[in-house]
């Protein structure tokens, strides 16, 4: 009981020292929100849990649920994952060994040891914008979603778009 409640007081006074208007994925990593898979209305249910605390900071890092189908997208995705982990995560092996992976060349597959499977969106700067973690997606979800979220660079080219 008293470690989760020096815990506790630990998270509230690291959350207390951020001021900007919204926060970074890293800087919401380090708060414990994943940026990229929190929505607005769960911040909203934090009193319930006498979390309250907590939902100003929640507020920064989620993203409002909006009716509209324009998904956002990336100029680069970093798959990462560690091989010691392909018996855990197979599904992930699978999409990593086949053919898929070609067919983003904005996609980059690094092996990180001891990772577990996420995927790492950049905006045309380089800047980290989200990360997603995927360990229990299988190979069409993966290939779904780098669909919807790469930018296709075949589209932003003048010759290969205009082929004579």
């Amino acid at each position: 009981m008293f470690r989760s409640h020096t815990l506790f007081m630990l998270l509230v006074a690291h959350l207390s020292w951020k001021t900007e208007a919204e926060f970074s994925s890293e800087d919401c990593w380090s708060l414990g929100f994943n940026k990229a898979n929190l929505f607005c209305p769960y911040c909203d249910m934090l009193p319930k849990f006498n979390l309250d605390v907590l939902r100003d900071h929640c507020l920064e890092c989620c993203t409002p649920e909006e009716n509209t189908h324009t998904e956002k997208k990336y100029a680069k995705a970093i798959l990462e994952v560690c091989t010691c982990k392909f018996g855990a995560y197979p599904q992930i092996q699978a999409f990593i060994k086949s053919d898929r992976p070609a067919k983003f060349p904005n996609l980059q597959i690094r092996y990180v040891r001891g990772l577990d499977p996420i995927i790492k969106l950049y905006d045309k700067d380089g800047h980290l914008q989200e990360t997603v973690a995927i360990e229990k997606w299988n190979t069409d979800s993966v290939d779904e979603f780098l669909s919807t979220h790469l930018d296709n660079e075949d589209d932003r080219d003048y010759l290969k778009t205009n082929n004579i």
